[in-house]
């Protein structure tokens, strides 16, 4: 009997969106109008690709980056429940899907000493350059019309449980734990006995809302990170 937990990044682990909050390394913590109205829709990786030339030719380092990256507010709660988690990792395994980078999201995690709570992290590839820029990949290609160009979190949600299945783990449950609309296309991937965690007041809650009859899968609403224990516990329990 094992349980999957399933994270975004952005907006539920951490309190604040981490492409956004790196801008605070910019000249004057801002961006230049012709850079932020070069955003398309669906092509996100490709604006940040832009972003990290702009701070490298402004002389931004590695350094000033992840000082900065590790200032970012975890979401209320969300330590304890990540210790929680860690404290029975033999019932639990717990993977991130998300829009933000590897080199972020590692730092965050490790300065915070999270890291080991967490079996993987599906997120855009991101490294330095011999000059020093930060560059980002998109994280695979996908036919999925309703997600952007460089992710589709159901493909990556359903290839990891192939994955296992392979090495003969199941799943009793997973729990999906998100806020944004990119994560309406993995929940709608959840069967009856798998839990939705929308973060109040967010998209992902309102999406849910409005098709609450065409989901097989329970929804749980969060405000606080630390609402989500009690509901682990009692799956311990069961």
């Amino acid at each position: 009997m094992k349980f999957l937990l399933v994270f975004d990044f952005d907006h539920t682990i951490v309190d604040e969106n981490s492409d956004t909050w790196i801008v605070r390394c910019a000249p004057e913590k801002k961006l230049p109008n012709g850079l932020r109205n070069s955003y398309r829709p669906g092509h996100w990786t490709e604006y940040m690709g832009r972003v990290f030339v702009y701070l490298g030719d402004n002389g931004v380092k590695e350094e000033e980056m992840k000082r900065t990256m590790t200032t970012i507010p975890f979401t209320a709660g969300m330590v304890d429940l990540l210790g929680f988690i860690g404290q029975n990792k033999e019932l639990f395994d717990c993977i991130i899907i998300s829009d933000s980078n590897t080199v972020f999201i590692d730092w965050i995690l490790r300065a915070a000493g999270l890291p080991e709570v967490f079996d993987e992290v599906f997120t855009n590839p991101a490294a330095f350059s011999s000059a020093g820029y930060l560059t980002v990949q998109n994280f695979h290609t996908h036919s999925c019309a309703k997600c952007p160009k460089n992710l589709c979190k159901r493909q990556v949600l359903k290839e990891f449980l192939d994955k296992q299945s392979e090495v003969g783990i199941s799943y009793t449950r997973i729990v999906y734990i998100g806020d944004g609309g990119n994560d309406l296309c993995p929940v709608m991937f959840l069967k009856k006995d798998d839990v939705a965690m929308p973060r109040q007041g967010y998209t992902l809650e309102k999406k849910i809302s409005q098709l609450a009859q065409t989901l097989e899968c329970s929804v749980l609403v969060w405000a606080s990170a630390s609402d989500i224990i009690p509901y682990l516990k009692r799956l311990l329990k069961e």
